[in-house]
């Protein structure tokens, strides 16, 4: 079971932005720079990957919910818990709601701290299974304390397991969270409510939060949120027509003088190749005045870069899940923490363009990348045998802010 703290995380700190996107054409002084008060002028976002509290996670919770799956290989949900035993030893279920957190809690930033997470799981009682999903997720509402203890202050469902329990699941998932204050977007009872943004206030700032999902992630195309139909705010495709759909919306929320974050589930579980159209589509959000991409889907983290001066997370990797037990991809899974300055280069832990690879730093391009990895921390979690790595990585001397680098 991946849990007690064990997972990846980017910490990315960005400027807030007084008026319209920085650079942009007629752009006045505090456009191209000057923050807004109070502070120092930053606005730390803590963005999460998948955070996935069903099945195995759920059963050893105080209120385990129908252990029922339909899985090729495992048909009981409970299994998964004795696939973590088998690895690491007993696990004392019922567990307190911040157990499957662990170390993780105390690294989920300061109170000022905006934090997005791709929520991987719905949050139901309901039974109907998906028809054509290998995989299905499925929460138990009375466990919806063991979410809340993370204090998300966005909860993304554009993802391939919200409606895994089909649209009454869906319904369920969104009343569950609304009825707890809990914000989400990227889903929803039609399809503007699917596209409206999660909005975040905070001191002097204003966070929109625009989620999308795409196919490659496995978003079945039949859960598209439609006018009268309710679903995720599924892209089509990465093209430039879809691009500048969304950057419309993106340049909505920057008249706003919203900081806009765009989170995106997209690409397969496993591999670090991003595909061109990814990287392009990514540049174009930013472009159009996203001062981050969050992405997610991939289970270990995928690579980062900066282009135009914003941070690109083209995968934030897994924080929580039930994996542990399961083999097959132990090289892959890592804990990457990332930052990003406000005035001047960042300093640590993460320069882009670079990214995490079993225990390195890697670039796409044959040319040196501007940052060298300063090796791996180990720290334990607090369960035998279990452990988290991050790889901190700083900029080489002479590297300046900002840089543009495809992966």
């Amino acid at each position: 079971m991946q849990t007690r703290g064990v997972g990846s995380q980017g910490v990315a700190k960005v400027p807030v932005w007084r008026g319209g996107r920085p650079g942009a054409p007629g752009a006045t002084p505090a456009d191209a720079g000057q923050m807004t008060p109070p502070g120092d002028g930053t606005l730390t976002l803590l963005l999460c990957g998948d955070v996935m509290l069903g099945r195995g996670i759920d059963q050893v919770l105080a209120h385990p919910g129908d252990p029922t799956l339909r899985e090729a290989y495992v048909r009981d949900a409970r299994d998964y818990v004795g696939l973590a035993e088998a690895a690491s030893g007993p696990v004392p279920w019922p567990v307190d709601d911040d157990w499957p957190w662990g170390d993780a809690l105390a690294d989920l930033g300061s109170p000022e701290a905006v934090r997005i997470l791709n929520l991987e799981t719905s949050i139901t009682r309901c039974g109907d299974f998906a028809p054509g999903k290998a995989v299905s997720y499925r929460m138990n509402p009375d466990n919806l304390g063991c979410l809340v203890t993370a204090r998300p202050d966005v909860c993304v469902l554009a993802n391939n397991h919200v409606l895994d329990f089909g649209r009454r699941g869906l319904a369920e998932t969104l009343d569950v969270l609304a009825s707890a204050g809990l914000a989400s977007a990227g889903a929803g009872r039609h399809l503007l409510q699917a596209q409206a943004p999660a909005v975040v206030e905070r001191d002097a700032a204003r966070v929109a939060v625009i989620a999308l999902a795409h196919p490659s992630s496995g978003v079945p195309r039949s859960w598209a949120a439609g006018p009268d139909r309710s679903g995720v705010d599924l892209l089509p495709d990465l093209t430039d027509a879809t691009a500048a759909r969304v950057g419309r919306r993106v340049e909505a929320e920057k008249r706003l003088g919203s900081v806009v974050v765009v989170s995106v589930h997209w690409g397969p579980n496993w591999g670090f190749d991003v595909p061109r159209d990814q990287v392009s589509f990514a540049h174009r959000l930013v472009d159009a005045g996203a001062d981050v991409v969050h992405g997610h889907s991939s289970h270990h983290p995928r690579p980062l870069e900066v282009h135009a001066g914003r941070l690109v997370i083209h995968g934030c990797g897994d924080f929580v899940n039930d994996y542990e037990g399961i083999a097959g991809h132990e090289g892959s899974t890592a804990a990457c923490a990332c930052s990003t300055g406000s005035r001047s280069p960042p300093t640590a832990p993460c320069a882009p363009p670079t990214w995490c690879r079993t225990g390195r730093a890697g670039s796409g391009s044959s040319a040196p990348a501007p940052t060298t990895c300063g090796g791996w921390k180990r720290r334990w979690t607090g369960r035998a045998g279990r452990s988290a790595s991050a790889c901190v990585v700083r900029p080489r001397a002479g590297w300046r802010w900002p840089g543009t680098r495809n992966p």
